[in-house]
């Protein structure tokens, strides 16, 4: 017996199919368009964080670029021995304590004799540094027999000289609105017309400790208070971070204490920084005595802070390796001690390195802790030790932030730029020994 089929029903079947197809097509184009926008989010985003990053960095250049050149003023300076050295002693301490500032004085009188009076005097002699004659005092300190000869030296000239020659001050503003006065520009205009007034590298930028003048600030102090303050939290840091996370993760029996241990790990990895400061302020210098300022302090507090993160990416990086490594070590005799020293840690140690690099770039930017432990303080010397006062580069940044003088803005933004460098310096090395006990398997 035939069966026939419907001519409706099969009619209708098709415009089903149909419309499910339809429906199918359009939801496809849906997900399509979905993707698609996903995609130009994100890469909208991407482009919104590098636009970002461009901005802030092209800001600091942009201002702290300027900070490698100064305005340096050439005088000719006779060392006049009725000045320096009256009695001719020629003891290291007459010739300290002699006035320079007048030989600076006396020949910017000669450069400009017409300049007459107390008042336009005054203004005259300030177009120089007050760090002239002390250029000329160690200059002499290292070679007295320039006592009774003529020399020309080069030596800073002020601040307000320096932001007229860089641009920062207007020329066409009204005189009260500027540091220097018209007849003062003509001074400079002239010096520099024939060369005594120039932009030279500035070498007391990165030979100078801190100063309360714009033109004599430097970032060598806190530069070497970083070196010795890093130097110390990687010593203390790494090592006990990388037992700590060895015993956790191969030998430490799981209980409850190592639990506790471990939570509380991962909390001190999201304490704010200033409660290390506060925690170093109340143990290490009231409990135990140490020095205020100083690098040692700065060191053991910035080890509490980076630990926790080196710890962490320690027992990841301990994680990474394959079980089949601690396996073959295992069936071939291995102890357990024998497999971690000889394998584990040397196939793991990159991601360690790795940890140890995220730990140091927190610990280089962080000064609030250091700000509670008192390396805030102005301190011009360069330390010598460890138990030094001493400052840090994201303090100095800090501390000259705070000051009005518009030279201090471009030697802000020039500290960044040096922290930053020092940044990538340390980055690159940690680099480089990570690929270095890199290992492939």
């Amino acid at each position: 017996m035939s069966s026939t089929t419907d001519p409706a029903a099969a009619a209708s079947g098709q415009r089903t199919a149909a419309e499910t197809q339809a429906i199918v097509e359009r939801s496809l184009r849906r997900r399509y368009r979905a993707e698609k926008r996903f995609q130009a989010y994100g890469i909208a985003a991407v482009l919104a964080g590098v636009l970002f990053v461009v901005f802030l960095f092209g800001s600091i250049f942009s201002q702290g670029a300027s900070v490698f050149r100064q305005s340096y003023l050439r005088l000719q300076v006779f060392y006049d021995p009725a000045v320096i050295d009256p009695a001719g002693t020629r003891l290291a301490d007459d010739l300290a304590t002699a006035d320079y500032q007048a030989l600076v004085r006396e020949s910017l009188r000669k450069r400009f004799p017409d300049v007459e009076g107390r008042a336009a005097l005054r203004k005259l002699y300030a177009v120089a540094s007050g760090a002239a004659a002390v250029e000329l005092q160690q200059r002499v300190a290292a070679d007295p027999t320039l006592i009774g000869r003529s020399e020309r030296v080069w030596v800073l000239a002020d601040d307000a000289v320096d932001m007229l020659l860089k641009g920062e001050t207007r020329r066409d503003s009204a005189e009260e609105e500027r540091r220097l006065t018209d007849e003062q520009v003509a001074w400079i205009d002239a010096l520099a017309a024939d060369g005594s007034l120039a932009l030279r590298f500035n070498r007391a930028f990165f030979g100078n400790g801190d100063s309360r003048d714009p033109e004599q600030a430097g970032v060598r102090g806190a530069l070497f208070g970083s070196f010795l303050t890093l130097l110390i939290t990687l010593l203390l840091s790494f090592p006990i971070g990388v037992a700590a996370a060895v015993y956790l993760e191969e030998f430490a029996p799981r209980n409850r204490l190592t639990d506790v241990i471990e939570v509380n790990i991962n909390n001190l990895a999201a304490v704010p920084s200033i409660v290390f400061g506060l925690l170093g302020l109340a143990v290490f210098i009231a409990y135990f005595g140490l020095p205020r300022s100083a690098p040692l302090v700065g060191g053991l507090v910035l080890t509490l802070l980076t630990l926790p993160t080196i710890i962490i990416a320690s027992r990841a990086a301990l994680k990474a390796v394959p079980p089949s490594i601690r396996e073959a070590a295992f069936g071939m005799g291995a102890s357990r001690l024998q497999t971690v020293a000889h394998h584990v840690l040397p196939l793991a140690m990159p991601g360690m390195l790795t940890g140890a690099i995220i730990g140091m770039a927190r610990a280089l930017g962080e000064s609030a802790p250091l700000l509670m432990i008192g390396m805030v303080a102005f301190i011009v010397d360069v330390p010598k030790g460890v138990l030094d006062p001493s400052t840090a580069l994201p303090v100095q940044v800090f501390l000259w932030s705070d000051l009005p003088e518009r030279g201090f803005v471009e030697r802000t933004s020039g500290a960044i730029i040096v922290l930053l460098l020092f940044l990538l310096v340390m980055n690159a090395t940690a680099v480089v020994l990570r690929n270095r006990f890199e290992k492939r398997w």
